[in-house]
């Protein structure tokens, strides 16, 4: 059955103007979570990018179809979202900045990109011998959207990839390892790039017993979430110089000011930026245009993930 009225809440002029033109019948209303709804019921509700998990209370008493999230991640929405809701991720829209990200970040770590900027910032001429991403072992922990668009990316770097996700199985392209696998896997790991969900699994997944691991000066890159890695573990091997790293993502976050790890010249960060590019609003404006076609058609939503 299809519906010929739908209310669409956007947070934004910026996604408004993104989304464009929507098919008769659909009605677009401004709602930026700081200020009561707009209405009592919202067919198709998009909350703010940023820090949207802690305002989801907002939606307490408001009637919804899909509560269409901007972010990939969703861990932290069963404990802010009111009974009542069907929520959607943005699968598609961050999987390739995301991988970007990673590999710019792997890149910047072997070939001592960090080194060469400060040296240039000091007016020095500091030419250097690194490692080469070419003819690694990397292992690739987290096998969805992100790990798949990483894999694609990586594909061109002539690399020894190993694949691992939540359990073992084959594809066209060969083994996915199961996590339980890891002890055997990480001692030989040149490189490990961490794109996991964070769920009671994986939280602390990235522990000292899993660096400990790894052979010396291995690369280990985050972009996964802070909390799947432990901070003082990190810290630990870091200072060491055993290990180096290369983070987007940190526990707590943002890293306070002054915190250790922005002082070792083995560790990469960046501050959570892997959706923050130019790719993102015209793909989340796509699927947002996708769920509004699917739901004038009285067809099910994507993405869907959790119902409150």
């Amino acid at each position: 059955m299809s519906d010929s009225h739908l209310v669409v809440s956007l947070p934004g002029e910026t996604l408004r103007a993104a989304v464009g033109d929507l098919p008769d019948g659909v009605e677009v209303v401004l709602w930026d979570f700081e200020s009561p709804a707009p209405t009592g019921t919202i067919d198709l509700v998009v909350p703010p990018y940023m820090g949207a998990s802690q305002r989801l209370g907002a939606l307490e008493g408001v009637a919804t179809r899909l509560v269409q999230s901007q972010s990939i991640g969703y861990d932290d929405v069963p404990a802010n979202l009111p009974p009542g809701h069907l929520f959607a991720n943005a699968a598609s829209v961050h999987e390739a900045s995301t991988a970007e990200l990673a590999v710019a970040l792997t890149l910047a770590a072997q070939r001592g990109l960090p080194d060469f900027v400060r040296a240039a910032s000091e007016g020095r001429w500091a030419p250097a011998r690194h490692a080469s991403l070419a003819d690694r072992r990397v292992l690739l922990v987290g096998y969805g959207g992100v790990g798949r668009a990483i894999e694609d990316r990586l594909d061109g770097y002539e690399v020894e990839l190993t694949r691992v996700a939540s359990r073992a199985r084959d594809d066209e392209r060969g083994r996915i390892h199961g996590i339980d696998e890891l002890a055997e896997l990480l001692p030989s790991a040149e490189i490990v790039i961490v794109g996991v969900p964070l769920t009671d699994d994986t939280a602390g997944l990235v522990d000292a017993e899993f660096l400990a691991a790894l052979p010396d000066g291995a690369l280990v890159v985050n972009i996964a979430r802070g909390r799947v890695a432990d901070t003082d573990a990190i810290l630990a091997e870091a200072t060491s110089g055993r290990l180096r790293f290369a983070v987007d993502v940190t526990e707590p976050e943002p890293l306070p000011e002054g915190h250790a790890l922005f002082a070792l010249p083995n560790v990469l960060i960046s501050p959570h930026v892997g959706g923050a590019t130019s790719a993102m609003m015209p793909r989340m404006a796509r699927l947002v245009r996708r769920q509004v076609e699917r739901m004038l058609r009285g067809e099910e939503p994507l993405n869907v993930v959790y119902r409150s």
